[in-house]
């Protein structure tokens, strides 16, 4: 439990406690906004659907459109948030993402290329937008939401393991390029939040994969109508958006802020498995897993 507790670095405080926070539709994104809101920071929180832009008006932001996967929006949408805020920002959370399932013989090339137009493209060309606002200013803070898949790859989420390990390492990269310029880049790695974000990716899985023309087929069909009837609550293993939005905000306004926050116990022990644990091991339990799902589709079907 102690990976992250050395990893520190010291970061001028921001000044004008203003944010931009992508993906504000539901969960991690709209909790976060919510709560820097009511510590006194100016969110401008983006959407891609109009009624969930809508939904964020009605509650006191002014929202900005933007779609990660497109570049002219991501473009517009960042122009408008520093006519917000008088072209002045002080950190950008760039929370938008969906998770794409399946095999990845299951998956074409434009699946495997929408993931990392949202997740990977779309998130370092907003960063890059933004970082001459943070360098002229000498400050500013930049997190990235990853996720514990983003440190141990696991099966039949391969494309959006790939898209966070990606993250994670132009994180590292610019964390460093950065160095010295008053400007931080932060990785928030969650594990499992009780959010839409499984429902949505079993509704994108359910559109994206044949499931009539995989070997897959039957545990596809299983780990949808799973994820479907699933009703969770808060426990020692699954936690709330509030429990991200916390080392979020730490994150935001702390002196020496975590260069990487792990949330729940599955992240940290799945960075504990990548660090310590021989790869023969993790393969091991990892298709041990996967097993027991097959398993458990064919019983099932028969």
């Amino acid at each position: 439990m102690l990976l992250h507790s050395e990893c520190l670095m010291k970061l001028p405080l921001v000044q004008h406690k203003t944010v931009l926070i992508t993906g504000c539709s539901t969960g991690i994104g709209a909790t976060t906004a919510l709560i820097l809101k009511e510590r006194g920071w100016q969110v401008i929180p983006t959407a891609r659907k109009e009624e969930d832009l809508e939904s964020l008006t009605r509650v006191g932001f002014q929202p900005v459109k933007m779609d990660m996967a497109d570049p002219d929006s991501v473009a517009a949408g960042c122009k408008a948030a520093l006519d917000q805020t008088n072209g002045q920002l002080s950190a950008l959370v760039n929370n938008a993402g969906f998770g794409q399932s399946g095999a990845l013989e299951d998956l074409s090339r434009e699946h495997i290329r929408y993931q990392f137009e949202v997740n990977v493209f779309g998130l370092q060309d907003l960063t890059n937008r933004l970082i001459p606002t943070f360098r002229q200013q000498g400050y500013g803070r930049i997190v990235h939401i990853s996720s514990v898949v983003g440190r141990l790859s696991v099966p039949f989420l391969g494309t959006y393991s790939a898209s966070k390990f990606a993250v994670e390492a132009l994180a590292d990269a610019q964390r460093v390029e950065m160095h010295g310029s008053g400007v931080g880049v932060i990785l928030v790695e969650p594990g499992p939040i009780i959010t839409e974000f499984r429902r949505n990716a079993a509704r994108r899985a359910a559109e994206t994969l044949k499931l009539n023309d995989s070997p897959n087929g039957q545990l596809y069909r299983e780990e949808l109508d799973r994820r479907a009837a699933q009703q969770k609550s808060p426990n020692w293993i699954n936690k709330s958006p509030e429990d991200v939005a916390d080392k979020i905000v730490h994150a935001l306004e702390s002196p020496r802020p975590k260069r990487r926050y792990a949330i729940t116990i599955p992240a940290y022990a799945g960075e504990f498995l990548r660090r310590f644990v021989p790869v023969p091991i993790i393969d091991g339990l990892l298709a041990r897993k996967a097993n027991q799902k097959r398993a458990a589709g064919e019983t099932h079907c028969a």
